[in-house]
């Protein structure tokens, strides 16, 4: 058994290394959101300093469409050698399988998990000229209005969508959900105070509410963050059950080996305990948070199920 075991162990660094040397060229990180989000500035952040680490071209590939599917898919049947990889939220691995009736991808066989890279807290933001104070001031506002507020998101679905469903059910708010193509229409039209408010990312927003263009009402987190002391989570304005965290997360082709996913897990680490990355991304709004693969499955999983449940009691669908 023992040289059974040590015989495995050998392929498996033999693949790995026959991998490696196959695949000297440019890495694609994939992007499955549009250029300027906050997942592509995330993701030029990790492929910078990768590029150092490897020294080799890590080039971050936009394909946006489908809250995210189109990527996975795109993904999901590349090759195993490291010459594909995957920064996504958490939409296309835990809630587009409730989603949608079918994928193009299959959601858990598809990927091997890597690593979880950042943790992100949902804002809440209203235009600046708007009177409330904070979220159960717009809560209040709310009921008194003449008819229901309408709340952007970023599509049917989204972080931003499920954040909403559970402020309106904690609180009772009269909100009108209007779903958008993108995070970035979305607060365009806040700006133009079309829509009246938007839970998303904090690396998304926080330049727009540190320069006095959006009003921050609360933090969808279980505490404040230091980017943003003056922001109170919305646990502390009495609004309980509304937390929501959308990491990313990156993940490699199904056909990876396992030997390489360790690799590249070890150099992710190592990358997110740069100085320069971590003080990048504290100045987004977000935190680096490395994990092993079997933690980001273990993450994926439990995210899987609450989203789900949630979008099977609140009926909502894309097909």
């Amino acid at each position: 058994m023992f040289f059974k075991r040590m015989l495995y162990a050998g392929v498996l660094a033999l693949a790995a290394l026959g991998s490696a040397r196959a695949a000297q060229g440019p890495v694609q990180l994939v992007v499955a959101f549009p250029a300027g989000g906050p997942v592509d500035t995330v993701g030029r952040v990790l492929a910078a300093q990768l590029s150092k680490q490897w020294n080799r071209p890590v080039i971050v590939e936009n394909k946006a469409g489908a809250n995210g599917n189109i990527g996975a898919a795109y993904v999901s049947t590349a090759p195993g050698d490291g010459s594909v990889l995957f920064l996504t939220s958490v939409g296309a691995v835990a809630i587009s399988p409730a989603l949608y009736k079918s994928l193009p991808y299959d959601p858990v066989k598809g990927f091997k998990p890597i690593s979880k890279i950042v943790d992100n807290a949902t804002v809440f933001v209203v235009n600046k000229t708007n009177p409330a104070v904070d979220a159960a001031d717009f809560v209040k506002r709310s009921r008194a209005a003449g008819g229901p507020v309408p709340i952007g998101s970023s599509g049917v679905g989204s972080i931003p969508h499920l954040t909403l469903e559970m402020f309106a059910d904690a609180t009772k708010a009269n909100v009108m959900h209007v779903p958008y193509k993108g995070a970035a229409p979305v607060i365009n039209d806040l700006l133009g105070n079309q829509v009246a408010g938007f839970f998303g990312d904090v690396p998304g927003l926080i330049s727009l509410i540190k320069s006095g263009q959006l009003k921050a009402l609360g933090l969808a987190a279980p505490a404040r963050l230091p980017q943003l002391p003056h922001v109170a989570t919305l646990a502390e304005q009495g609004i309980t059950g509304v937390q929501t965290n959308n990491w990313y997360g990156l993940l490699a082709p199904a056909a990876m080996p396992p030997a390489l996913v360790d690799k590249l897990n070890a150099d992710v680490r190592a990358a997110l305990q740069s100085p320069d990355v971590r003080e990048r991304l504290a100045q987004l709004g977000c935190q680096a948070a490395p994990t092993s693969p079997q933690e980001l499955a273990a993450i994926i999983a439990s995210d899987r199920q609450k989203w789900s449940d949630l979008i099977k009691r609140k009926n909502i669908h894309m097909d």
